[in-house]
């Protein structure tokens, strides 16, 4: 057998020689990674000098980019500029007509049919004075307006331009105008897809008198399906909150200028003069007529007492009664609200205008037609405060029922636009 070899060993030299190189080099490296470390923190990060992949594949990536944040920028001063210029206060949600109120402007459009003859397609208006004003005015507004389309299919809505104010006008029998608007409707149904695709549920139609009820009678699906929007707005004769539109009725021109902050100046508790056409009118001037604090005449104030005496009373006057007369609707609500008399509604299955946009508590008193025999004792009731509160509150939607020429932001034209922009939500081809 042959002897094992000895295990040798290293010198003690050489293993401190070995420990002292491996310390060194763990040192270097550990001073390596902190310098690499310190000066990532301040130099520009991998994502910032690196171009992103779009610039490389479309040059027109970084344009839609800018385009887009364009567009938001513009659309949120848009919405504080409406923001600016709406009360909270006499909204029942400020932010939710804020919002839709910009999407309006910038998206909505509507078709109009242009058939017909002048008996039936609104070629100009009638008039833009009288009780009526407010359909010669939606016609002539919705021409000189950003939201009409000649390309039907980008419309939202139609509109149907029947105008029996001008029917009435050229003397047309209420048979006639049946048979008018009747034969017109089935010749636009002929011709064109549109009403066919939703049965008439994106169309609409605009009346401001009693005369559009008897006109369209020839046609019942027109006045289930389509969208009214009237003067008219009552529950008892077919009208459907959801679908159809109150349209303000409002006597223009004014003959005086707006009233507003001159509490001070309103002296007479309650104001109201006119005819005896329905039965509220006749109770309200039969139980207060003769009273000492409020001022109620059975007749229009006659102009031999003075010039525009009963449009002066309204200046006077710190809430004028305004009950219906042979429909629900009355003109003077528009008048109370431009002079800056609180209007009092004495009218039975109203929908106001603009009622679910406003909230008319706010700024007026609403009554049942059964109240008028407490109505002295329910107007004292309401403090001075109270009413100094429904009087700033009416200065602040006083431009909401102003109709202009050209329409102007938040007048009675767009806010009847907005009115329809809400209901063509409910049906969409």
């Amino acid at each position: 057998m042959s002897a094992a070899k000895p295990t040798q060993t290293l010198p003690s030299t050489a293993i401190c020689t070995l420990q002292g190189s491996l310390l060194t080099l763990a040192i270097v490296t550990l001073l390596s990674f902190t310098f690499l470390s310190l000066k990532s923190l301040n130099s520009p990060s991998l994502s910032s000098i690196t171009p992103p992949p779009a610039t490389f594949f479309s040059p027109q990536a970084h344009v839609v980019q800018k385009d887009e944040l364009n567009q938001a920028e513009e659309k949120e001063e848009e919405e504080e500029e409406v923001a600016d210029e709406v009360s909270s206060v006499v909204f029942h949600s400020s932010e939710v007509f804020r919002l839709n109120y910009v999407e309006m402007e910038r998206k909505f459009k509507v078709y109009i049919y242009r058939d017909g003859d002048p008996k039936t397609y609104y070629q100009t208006p009638r008039k833009l004075t009288g009780k009526y004003a407010s359909e010669g005015y939606f016609f002539q507004n919705i021409r000189e307006s950003r939201f009409v389309t000649d390309d039907p299919d980008q419309a939202d809505l139609f509109f149907i331009p029947i105008s029996c104010h001008k029917m009435r006008g050229k003397a047309t029998s209420y048979e006639n105008m049946t048979v008018i608007v009747k034969d017109y409707i089935e010749s636009l149904i002929v011709k064109y897809p549109y009403w066919n695709r939703t049965l008439g549920a994106d169309h609409f139609f605009v009346v401001c008198q009693d005369v559009g009820v008897r006109a369209t009678e020839g046609l019942p699906f027109l006045v289930k399906n389509s969208i009214r929007v009237v003067c008219s707005p009552s529950y008892d004769v077919g009208f459907i909150p959801h679908k159809d539109v109150a349209l303000p009725q409002v006597l223009q021109p004014f003959a005086l200028p707006r009233g507003g902050n001159d509490v001070e100046n309103r002296t007479i508790l309650g104001y109201w003069a006119g005819s005896r056409n329905s039965k509220i009118r006749v109770i309200l001037a039969r139980e207060w007529m003769n009273d000492t604090e409020l001022y109620i005449k059975d007749s229009r104030i006659s102009r031999a007492i003075g010039e525009l005496v009963y449009q002066k009373k309204f200046y006077r006057s710190k809430f004028c009664i305004c009950p219906g007369g042979s429909q629900v609707n009355s003109a003077r609500i528009a008048d109370s609200i431009h002079y800056g008399c609180i209007p009092v509604i004495l009218s039975d299955y109203y929908d106001l205008p603009f009622n679910d946009i406003l909230n008319w508590k706010k700024f007026s008193v609403i009554l049942k037609q059964k109240d008028v025999y407490e109505l002295k004792q329910i107007l004292k009731n309401i403090t001075q405060a109270e009413f100094v509160s429904l009087h700033n509150n009416l200065v602040k939607i006083q431009k909401h029922f102003q109709w202009n020429s050209p329409p102007i932001k938040y007048d009675a034209f767009h806010m009847v636009m907005y009115e329809l922009w809400l209901r063509h939500h409910l049906i969409k081809y």
